[in-house]
This record gives structure tokens, sequence and C-alpha cells, in this order.
């Protein structure tokens, strides 16, 4: 039904694979058209709005060029600080001032070597239990954890009420639980109550139980969204185990980033061996101090911007590769299935479409930047109502580039388009249809993330009875335990960031075959059409109310 239909449809010159024309704008006309009379929209005009599977041109490469100029500048640099160090920078503590000559001369201590051996060896030898059962808990866990991600896939994908339903409660037990025991171990440590007094342990016991009453007020007044929620979770996990592929494609790049990482890393260790020793004065005493280079801290600053760049846009690249693999999978319709998906959509992301990605990964670390300032300006509690305002309007700014990047990445993946016309073609798209960018059911992350966290807390908990049973490290097991809930619950994490951005290419993709009048996927269609009446309960509830 897809590509047979595309083929009798006439040309355009509004096509998407015409980068000249914009997509969404009208056609100039010589005649003046009777402006009472005349529709604002032609609905015509707007059916090649499809997955682009042809050939595309390159998009926004100044950015694109801007970002090798700064990641070959910190590799450039960082090589220099390797060949540039100064070796005198370990030996710093066998430097004395010489009063003759007004500098710094090299004696000769052994002190400090032998002191570090020692207490290294001392180190090593004291908590070599502690250390053999968290490695082993890790690499347990992070073992387990693919497993227990594919596993988790297949229930949300056939048993999707039923596990939603089941997780429910543990969002109440569990708090409940936490609470109660840590008030009973604390009452009966006796180190816990002197540091811990009785009144401060009922003030922070009865504030969790409000906060478990206002999750189960959350759900109460949710309910029905709740229900909604569940549909879409089904229906997004089934699109993910038809591209089982990016589970393998997402975590190498990953790794790829980790491994870029690497090598600045080293660059940053060996920028501060880049000085030398100077003589320092302090209350008429002189003492042998190491001095850095005056660009030491610009390049600091270089490496640093660097790597937030870098770890945006490979987000950003992850967002473009999940949405255009989801995007061809839907436009291909259920009698057909994609060949190579998943490598088109990385040739798309890290070719044509690679300035567009680092445009979209500039914004979101400017973003978080200034946002991290706002709120580090906020905790000084810096008066004034000046001051008040700027911090206003900086969040309504960093609210709107947020509603602005939320779909654009996915549109772009999907056409092929530069990012401000994917901005843009997004926004009138949603708007003709009657979307909201801003509702894709946000209740589907909660839930998500709620599940995730339930999945660790009990892992965690069945890794520390195991480790009291069968390991004398002690209180330590608790430590082992937190660590091991961190881990599993970054890669549960990963699997939920996943999970939501398949929600929002569907629903980009179910956009654009409500524009063109078309069902490609018409389970996608029955489940993502009630979005619209969710928004308005008594359309929900009234069948003869108009459609919101």
């Amino acid at each position: 039904m897809g590509s047979k239909e595309e083929a009798d449809q006439p040309t355009s010159p509004y096509d998407s694979s015409s980068p000249s024309q914009p997509l969404l704008f009208k056609p100039h006309s010589t005649e003046e058209p009777n402006q009472a009379d005349q529709p604002e929209s032609d609905p015509t005009q707007y059916l090649q709005i499809s997955y682009n599977y042809g050939p595309r041109p390159f998009k926004d490469l100044p950015f694109l060029i801007l970002f090798v100029l700064v990641v070959l500048c910190t590799f450039g640099f960082g090589i220099f600080c390797v060949f540039h160090k100064n070796p005198n920078y370990s030996n710093l503590s066998s430097y004395t001032y010489e009063l003759n000559s007004t500098s710094c001369v090299k004696g000769s201590d052994f002190n400090g070597f032998y002191e570090s051996r020692f207490d290294f060896y001392v180190l090593s030898s004291s908590g070599s239990g502690f250390l053999k059962s968290l490695i082993w808990t890790l690499v347990v866990t992070l073992i387990l954890s693919v497993p227990i991600c594919f596993l988790l896939l297949l229930l949300l994908k056939h048993y999707t009420k039923q596990i939603v339903y089941v997780s429910l409660p543990f969002f109440i037990v569990i708090p409940f639980f936490l609470n109660v025991y840590w008030f009973v171990a604390c009452t009966l440590s006796s180190s816990c109550t002197d540091a811990f007094p009785l009144v401060y342990r009922i003030l922070v016991f009865v504030f969790v139980f409000l906060i478990i009453g206002v999750i189960v007020w959350i759900f109460v007044a949710n309910w029905r969204r709740i229900e909604l929620t569940v549909k879409i979770i089904g229906v997004a996990s089934d699109a993910l185990s038809k591209n089982l592929g990016l589970f393998v494609v997402i975590p190498l790049l990953t790794l790829g980033l980790v491994a870029y990482y690497v090598p600045i890393v080293v660059f940053l260790v060996f920028a501060r061996l880049n000085g030398k020793i100077v003589p320092k004065e302090s209350n008429g005493e002189y003492t042998c101090a190491w001095k850095q280079d005056s660009w030491v801290p610009a390049y600091y600053t270089l490496a640093i911007l660097a790597m937030l760049w870098s770890l945006t846009v490979m987000v950003e690249a992850q967002v473009y590769v999940i949405g255009g693999t989801i995007a061809q999978w839907y436009f291909t319709g259920e009698d057909s299935k994609p060949r190579r998906s998943i490598r088109s959509s990385l040739r798309n992301a890290f070719g044509p479409s690679s300035g567009t990605v680092c445009l979209s990964g500039l914004l979101i670390c400017v973003v978080r930047i200034v946002r991290a300032a706002v709120d580090s300006a906020r905790q000084e509690n810096v008066p004034g109502m000046v001051n008040l305002v700027l911090r206003c309007c900086v969040k309504a700014l960093l609210s709107a580039v947020d509603f602005l990047n939320k779909f654009t990445i996915n549109f772009a993946a999907i056409t092929g388009e530069a990012y401000c016309t994917s901005a843009r073609m997004t926004y009138e798209l949603l708007k003709r249809n009657l979307m909201s960018a801003v509702f894709v059911e946000t209740v589907s992350t909660r839930l998500l993330a709620g599940i995730a966290f339930i999945l660790s807390s009990i892992y965690a908990i069945v890794v520390c009875a195991i480790l009291k049973g069968a390991s004398n490290i002690g209180v330590y097991s608790y430590v082992v335990a937190v660590l091991a809930w961190a881990l599993l619950i970054i890669v549960l994490g990963s699997f939920v960031n996943v999970l939501d951005n398949v929600i929002e290419t569907v629903y980009i993709c179910y956009a654009i075959d409500s524009d063109r009048g078309e069902v490609y996927r018409p389970e996608v269609h029955e489940v993502y059409a009630l979005l619209p009446s969710s928004r308005n309960h008594r359309s929900s509830i009234d069948p003869a109310a108009p459609p919101a």
C-alpha cells in the first residue's frame, strides 16, 4: 500500500527529496486569491512527506566543519602536551630553593617513592575481600543485564498490561519497605541513634510516607492515561523487537565514544605536566612550587567543551539512527521487511546529516551548560529583581529550545532535511493534525523508568542477601549491592531511553500517515489515535463531544 501508491502519485515540486524547495511552504501564485473564500491550506500539497530513501544532500555543513576543527584542535594540542611535558613534575619534592642562585635546585629524595609503594601495598592487601566481591558482582551484573533487557522487552511486547499493573504496587511497596527498614535498623543501632536523634528520624519517616501518598494520588488521577500508556508501550516494544540490531549498534556507539574519550583524558593528564618549577615566597620563606604554562587552562576549557559537545553529538546520533531505523520499518508496511535499515541510518547520520546532528548536539550542549549556570546562580541566592527576571527569561528560552528540539532529529532522520527546516516542518505537521509536540504520553517514560528502578531494586536486594550469606565482608555488602543496583539501573535506563525514542519516532510516523491520509500500520493508528482524546477528558468520556 505504501510504495505502490507513492509510485502512482504525481510528482510535486514540493517533494521532500528536493532540497531547493521547502516542504511546507505554499506555492506562490501570480493570481490574487480571494482570501475570504479560499481555505488557509490545501491538504493535497502535503502528500509527499515520507521517508526519503533516495540520496540525501549534505545539510548544515558549517557546524560539521566547526565540530571537526574543535576535535582536531583538541587532539593537536593534546599531542603537543604529550611531547612538551616537563619530566621534573614528578620530582617536585626533591627540589629545594638555593639562596645563592635564587632558583630551585634538584636534590635526591627517595622517601616519597617507598612511602607511596608501601601505601599501595597496604591498600591492596587490606580490602582484598571487598574488592574481590565487588569485581565479581559487577561483572556478573553486567553479564546478566543483557538477558534482563531482552526478557523485559519480550514481556513488554506480549504482556504489557500485566507487567505494568504488577509493577504499580511496587512503586508503593518498595519505598514503604525501605522506609520501615531504615527506621528500624537505625533505631536498633546505637551509633545511628546517637548521630540521628529520634525527632529527626520521625520527621524523615513521616516525610517519606507523604511522598508515597503523593505517588498513590498520581496513580489515581492519571489512571485513564495509564491504560493508554500500556498500549503505547506495547506498540513501541513490538517495533523495537522487529529491529533488534539496535541493541548491538547503540552499545557499540557508546563504546566508540568511550574509546574516543580515552586519548582526550590522557591529553588532559599530560597537560598539567606542561610548566616549570619556580620559587614561591610565603611569609618570607621560599619554597619550590609548580607553575603551569599560561595556555594550559585554555586547553582544559577546549578539551572539556569538546568532550561535552561530542557527548551530545553521540546522543543525537543515536536518536537519529533509532529514528531512521524505526521509520523505515514503519513505512515499509506489513507485507515486506526493510533491508539494511540500520546501515542506511548510520550512513545518513555520519554522512549527509552529520552537520544536522552536530548542530542539534551543540544546542543541547549550550542548553545544558546555561541551565547548570542558572541553577548554580540560584543556589547562591543572589538578591535583586533584575537577577530574578533574567533567570526567568533564560529558563523560558531554554524550555523553548527543548520544545523545538524534541522531534526535530527524528524528523530529520526521516526526511533528511536541515535542522531549522525540520524544526519548522515538525511544528507545522503536528499543528495541522491537531497534535501536541509536548504530549507523547510522558507517563510512559515515568512508568518505564519506574519499572527499571523496581527491577534494579529487587536485584540489589537479592545481591545483598547472597553476599551476607556467602561472604564475610559485613557492612560492605550494602556498598556492593548499591553499586550493583547503580550499574543495572544505568543499563536499564539506556534500554528505557531507546524505547522512548521509538515511541517518539512512531508518533512522528503516525502524524505523517495522518497527514497523507494513509495507514501503513493499522495497529499503531488504533493506539495513537487515542492521544488527542486523552488530552480532552470530556471528549474521552462523551461520544457526542467534538474531537479535540
